[in-house]
């Protein structure tokens, strides 16, 4: 399953996969996305997800 889209709704971003499923959401800024991972800020740091939601990495910015 990959992401088609991610959108920022207030403090939260919302992950949808190609069938605009929800796959899951996270607080924070939304910086990025592409068909396999969502960046998302919060503080000084850029973290990012796979599809899972499972944190591939993280860096400061």
């Amino acid at each position: 399953m990959a992401i088609s889209t991610a959108i920022q709704k207030g403090s939260t971003v919302y992950v949808y996969d190609e069938k605009n499923h929800q796959l899951w959401t996270n607080s924070g800024e939304l910086h990025g996305y592409t068909g396999s991972s969502v960046s998302i800020k919060k503080g000084n740091t850029i973290y990012v997800y796979d599809e899972k939601h499972h944190q591939i990495s993280s860096h400061s910015c």
